[in-house]
């Protein structure tokens, strides 16, 4: 990659990161492509430069983060693969994976979940497409778990990957917002209990 490129490719990351923690802090409508340069520590005129406008920033954003989201899944359910886990383990590391990504950009994930519930916005389609990216992560390991006979084959698998998916955003934003003295590890142990449905107290 030469320079130019990787100058690029760090200014868009100081306008993602700017303009995600002001969109978070007072919405989009509030935002101001004057207030993302100056949290940047760039000239509005750089903002153009990368993008046509403020809505193509957003959306941009959405891809970027969603992709960082999605590439951590895949990652995670690649590696407990190769290590000839089950898909159920390669369940477990993305849950644990999503945690972490939250963890880390978790103002991201506040202005993500937020735009879900939204409607008539002019990234909409771009919200589901990237939403369904990062579902089919998922979808792909339920899909061969099934096929392989170790996951049971009555599962709706979009919608248990969308609901996977979902309980890992929803209980990482609880765990920030309202349980911040729990660890990482406490959280995951919780959503992974719920994985391998021990959670009634039942043994068989």
């Amino acid at each position: 990659m030469d320079s130019t490129s990787t100058r690029r490719r760090a200014t868009r990351a100081k306008l993602y990161e700017a303009a995600v923690t002001l969109i978070a802090e007072q919405g989009f409508s509030a935002t101001t492509v004057d207030e993302i340069a100056e949290r940047a520590g760039v000239a509005k005129g750089t903002v153009y430069y990368n993008f046509k406008s403020k809505t193509e920033l957003f959306e941009e954003l959405l891809r970027h983060g969603v992709g960082l989201l999605t590439a951590s899944l895949r990652e995670a359910a690649d590696a407990t693969a190769a290590r000839g886990g089950t898909r159920v383990e390669a369940l477990d590391a993305m849950i644990r994976a999503g945690l972490l990504f939250i963890d880390r950009y978790q103002a991201f994930t506040q202005l993500y979940v937020a735009e879900l519930w939204r409607t008539n916005r002019a990234w909409q389609d771009t919200l589901l497409v990237v939403r369904q990216d990062a579902v089919a992560v998922v979808e792909r390991v339920l899909r061969e778990g099934v096929e392989e006979g170790e996951l049971s084959a009555e599962i709706d698998i979009p919608l248990t990957a969308a609901a996977l998916v979902g309980m890992v955003l929803v209980a990482a934003l609880d765990w920030k917002a309202f349980q911040p003295e729990r660890s990482l590890d406490e959280v995951h142990g919780a959503l992974s209990l719920l994985l391998h449905g021990r959670v009634s107290g039942r043994r068989d």
